[in-house]
């Protein structure tokens, strides 16, 4: 008998295209992935699964078809207009705490935005540590425009990638952007063409899953949440931090592929 770890996924597939490197794929094309139940429920469990793998050094979430995400499906939203609000608000801290849960993973995770993220689409890829974007991808949080507050901690998660300023003016409106000025909003790392967008963002992840594990893990957490409260915690940190990833057998590994003009091969001890 399976557990429900190991049900299958439903609107998702969960992929390893090389060592390390773990995608998971929106597949809800049809709706433009829209995060149906089964989606919300896979999506939890392929989180839970990815914890527990000691082998998995980076994960990358994108889209099949043409958009990333289109945020929650419309007929879930506006389906239950005679509910009591405490129902709702249990109902949608359940839906955030969901999808924000890739937030729990230690190792670095990237938002390929291979088309349109809207809303709770939008939330997700701020949930993660990178973001690429495909050219001609829009982003956009238009929650005022549906008659709705934002939510999944859009609030949260867009002033601590943007900025204050930026946030204000992108929730306020509900305006959409794309390409450079995304980029330059800080809202996207970089944008790449359509075309070789995949193999772009694999060729990167790719050079993640390469660089030892236990470090990476470490400065993941350190950067967490805008990083240190002060100067001073940062500095007691990495007094921590840097001589437990210099008691490793990686260090000794990266030191001798440095010195021999080499590639190494991090085995995460």
């Amino acid at each position: 008998m399976s557990t429900d770890s190991e049900a299958p996924l439903i609107d998702l597939r969960l992929e390893r295209p090389s060592a390390g490197v773990v995608r998971l794929v929106l597949d809800n094309p049809d709706q433009r992935n829209a995060m149906s139940d089964g989606m919300t429920a896979s999506w939890v469990r392929a989180v839970d699964r990815l914890a527990a793998d000691r082998e998995v050094r980076v994960v990358v979430v994108t889209g099949a078809g043409s958009a990333f995400c289109s945020g929650g499906n419309p007929a879930w939203i506006a389906g239950e207009p005679d509910a009591e609000v405490d129902y709702l608000r249990t109902r949608m801290i359940a839906f955030y705490r969901a999808w924000l849960s890739i937030r729990r993973l230690e190792v670095p995770t990237i938002a390929a935005l291979n088309g349109h993220a809207v809303g709770a689409g939008l939330c997700l890829a701020l949930a993660c540590d990178l973001r690429y974007a495909a050219a001609g991808a829009k982003l956009s949080v238009p929650f005022v425009k549906l008659g709705m507050n934002p939510g999944m901690a859009a609030s949260y998660l867009l002033p601590n990638v943007v900025g204050d300023a930026a946030a204000r003016e992108l929730l306020l409106t509900g305006r959409a952007v794309e390409g450079d000025e995304a980029r330059q909003l800080g809202l996207v790392n970089r944008v790449f063409p359509a075309e070789s967008f995949e193999d772009e963002v694999l060729a990167i992840a790719e050079g993640i899953a390469a660089t030892a594990p236990i470090p990476s893990r470490y400065t993941k957490v350190a950067l967490r949440d805008g990083g240190h409260r002060d100067f001073e915690s940062a500095v007691q940190w990495e007094a921590l931090a840097q001589p437990i990833t210099l008691a490793t057998a990686d260090l000794q590994e990266g030191v001798r592929a440095a010195r021999e003009k080499r590639k190494p091969e991090f085995r995460g001890i």
